[in-house]
């Protein structure tokens, strides 16, 4: 069996969950399949997209094996995030439904599809992670502080994600006002430039926050980052199976979160959740709580690439057996 990974990863959307999500996949695929990425050959048995855009349905459209999609982006995970998500959300139905197989990244995702009224057979499969890659690093721990003149002993909170009002930017910076005894790190920029929802508005309330913030953008190595933080902060509205929380479980973080149905779905009890910001108190980053909630991040075990990498095998080796 040949398959084909199809993701467009040009500039910024390399930094993309999908793009994230679709090599870590491959990586852990290269061990069990023939597999290239984004080979413009149409010799393959099976092509697997991880995106849809003007290069890969262009693919999609000469490529005449079995063509699959995962869903990591749905209409619903476009509001707060770009602009004109109306006009942007009209294209998923009438492109999903060109592929023979969806893949839901969670069941959320998989209950919003069939709402779209996709016809096409529906398998949710998590997104996976290699655990081995992401472990604490003291030396990268006190690399970082020291680069970002951090104290030793100051409590770090993190949050990874792009800069949009959906992923909870502004309560990320209304949090990090109200606790000024703590660091707060946001790492990400803006992938789609001034096509992010709330561009011009997002910039200025960075510009304006607190001096216990900090927003450093892109860089190189993230288990630095992972590394010199106390806890991660996620105050999403809304996601698909998020990438950066498992790399955050992965690293031995405790997790602050959104009280949402696709949290819950994927990790159950082990996170510290809470339903609004102004309920967020000193208690959630005690470090007791914190202490217990550590242990709780083996559950992240349940989504290790060797797992994933499994099911996406027994789905392709059906796929082909149809033949």
């Amino acid at each position: 069996m040949r398959v084909n990974f199809i993701v467009e990863d040009m500039g910024k959307f390399k930094y993309l969950g999908c793009a994230t999500a679709a090599k870590n996949l491959f990586n852990g695929l290269s061990y069990k399949v023939d597999i290239s990425w984004n080979d413009k050959s149409l010799n393959y048995d099976i092509a697997h997209f991880h995106t849809f855009g003007p290069i890969s349905l262009r693919y999609a459209k000469r490529f005449k094996g079995k063509k699959i999609i995962t869903a990591h982006s749905t209409p619903n995970l476009n509001i707060g995030n770009i602009v004109f998500p109306s006009i942007i959300n009209l294209l998923y139905r009438p492109i999903y439904n060109r592929f023979d197989h969806i893949i839901a990244v969670s069941e959320k995702c998989k209950k919003e599809l069939v709402e779209m009224k996709i016809r096409k057979d529906i398998t949710t499969i998590y997104n996976g992670i290699d655990r081995k890659k992401f472990s604490p690093d003291q030396m990268k721990r006190e690399r970082f502080r020291k680069q970002y003149e951090i104290e030793p002993e100051k409590l770090v909170v993190l949050a990874v994600a792009q800069r949009t009002p959906r992923k909870g930017i502004y309560d990320f910076i209304t949090v990090a006002k109200r606790f000024p005894q703590f660091r707060f790190i946001w790492i990400g920029g803006f992938p789609y430039n001034i096509f992010s929802k709330e561009y011009g508005k997002i910039k200025k309330a960075i510009e304006t926050r607190d001096k216990n913030t900090l927003f450093p953008g892109f860089i190189r190595d993230i288990t630095e980052a992972y590394s010199a933080a106390d806890v991660f902060f996620m105050p999403s509205y809304a996601e698909g199976h998020s990438i950066v929380m498992l790399e955050a479980l992965a690293m031995k973080l405790p997790i602050v979160a959104r009280d949402i149905e696709e949290f819950k779905e994927a990790f159950g009890n082990n996170l510290i959740y809470f339903d609004n910001v102004d309920d967020i108190s000193e208690q959630q980053f005690h470090a007791e709580l914190l202490k217990s909630y550590i242990k709780k991040a083996s559950v992240v075990s349940n989504f290790d690439i060797e797992k994933i990498a499994d099911r996406h095998m027994n789905l392709y080796e059906s796929m082909t057996e149809k033949e």
